[in-house]
């Protein structure tokens, strides 16, 4: 998996860019790394307005090809509990997707099977 990471509005420290790319990691294991997975992620501070303290935004964008995209975003007080959030519900997504894709398959073969069982191949001459 190739983790390309950008920063908005502040820089980004190699604390944060290995603590990002070491979350991130993790997720290549519930991914089929068949094809090549590009996963972009972009953390920062959404404005400079706040008066108590900063707002963290990080948004995590997985491009696999032969398959939908998956763009996760959260928004948190914390740096790391938003690249926690993210990635958890990144996790969340995809787990999901590869469940829809086996119902669906299970559903067909089912439908496949009951067709099956409707045809008499002990037919009489």
């Amino acid at each position: 998996m190739k983790i390309k990471i950008r920063s908005k509005n502040f820089d980004i420290t190699p604390a944060i860019d290995e603590y990002v790319s070491k979350k991130i990691s993790t997720l290549e294991k519930f991914l089929d790394t068949k094809n090549e997975i590009l996963c972009e992620v972009e953390i920062g501070r959404t404005t400079k307005h706040h008066n108590t303290g900063d707002i963290f935004r990080a948004e995590i964008n997985i491009v696999q090809p032969g398959n939908k995209q998956i763009y996760v975003v959260a928004e948190e007080i914390d740096l790391y509990t938003a690249i926690d959030i993210v990635r958890d519900e990144s996790e969340r997504a995809i787990v999901s997707r590869k469940n829809k894709y086996k119902t669906l398959w299970r559903k067909g073969a089912t439908r496949i099977k009951d067709l099956l069982k409707r045809v008499d191949f002990r037919r009489k001459k």
